[in-house]
This record gives structure tokens, C-alpha cells and sequence, in this order.
């Protein structure tokens, strides 16, 4: 709400006047935002593909083993995971039709741009703004390099919870 007040002089006196400007501004409830956002795995599957969405239920395991709490949490943009119910994204995914991006936040550096080159992973630009890494899977990449993708899930969830 905004108020606009102006005073006049007439003779002796000082008068206000109060004028509303802006009233109220509905925003709309939180279940309407929420159901914006929220998507399932079926949203997925038919927005990308079950096959890049079966990757995401491959890595979740890897992630258990981080903390057996990590849920995956399906969002319209992306795959995200939550922790005890609350949001932790210190990996999250966003399947495409072929492809499956996975989103590590890490900070840059040097030793992790080296070693996911030399696995001849398909590493995209890194988002410095967020730091996050970003690698583009392929169907065999999981199996093939689960050990790297282990030790940078494992590194930003140490950095996340530390």
C-alpha cells in the first residue's frame, strides 16, 4: 500500500490530505506458485525422454551413498534433490532428449577442469556466477566414468555441508 500526502496553507492553517495511491497487489496464493513449479517424473519423461531420465535414477544411488536422505526433487526448469524434506542442490540435473546436463557446484579450479578432460567428458561453460560445472552425459557415460562423477558429487556435497 502507498499513501501521497500534500499540505496546503489556507490563511492560519496547515492542512494534510491523504490520498491512497496504490491499494493492494494480489500475488496469488503459494499452492498456484508452487503448481507452476512442481513437475514429477512423468513431466520429465514426456518434456525429455525416459531414457535421460532413467540416468538421473542412476545417480541417485551414488548420491545415497553420500546421505541416505537425498530425495530427488522434480521441478519444472530442473531435477533437484532436497534433503530431510528441505531443498539441497548441490548436484541437480536437467534431461533433455538425448542428453542428460548434470550441474555440480563447485568452485573452479584447475585439478577438476583437468580431470574431467582427460575423461573425455563433455564439459560445458562454467557458470561462474554460481559456480557451477556443467557436464553434458551420454547413455554410457554413467557406467563408464562413476568413479569422477562420484568424487565431484561427493566434493560438493563435503563443500555443501561442510
Amino acid at each position: 500500500m502507498a499513501i501521497q500526502m500534500q499540505a496546503f496553507k489556507i490563511a492560519e492553517y496547515t492542512t494534510l490530505v491523504f490520498t491512497t495511491v496504490v491499494d493492494v497487489l494480489n500475488l496469488g496464493l503459494v499452492d498456484e506458485e508452487e503448481a507452476i513449479t512442481q513437475a514429477d517424473r512423468a513431466y520429465w519423461v514426456s518434456t525429455a525422454s525416459e531414457a535421460t531420465v532413467a540416468m538421473v535414477d542412476q545417480l541417485l544411488p551414488i548420491l545415497k551413498k553420500l546421505d541416505p536422505s537425498l530425495e530427488l526433487k522434480y521441478n519444472k526448469f530442473y531435477v533437484g534433490l532436497s534433503r530431510d524434506g528441505q531443498v539441497d542442490n548441490f548436484v541437480s540435473f536437467r534431461p533433455l532428449k538425448n542428453t542428460l546436463t548434470l550441474r555440480i557446484q563447485l568452485p573452479q579450479s584447475e585439478d577438476i577442469d583437468n580431470k574431467v578432460t582427460e575423461a573425455g567428458l563433455d564439459a560445458l561453460e562454467y557458470n561462474t556466477k554460481r559456480q557451477i560445472y556443467r557436464i553434458r552425459l551420454d547413455t554410457g557415460d554413467i557406467a563408464k566414468h562413476s568413479g569422477l562423477l562420484e568424487s565431484l558429487m561427493q566434493r560438493a556435497y563435503d563443500a555443501r555441508h561442510a
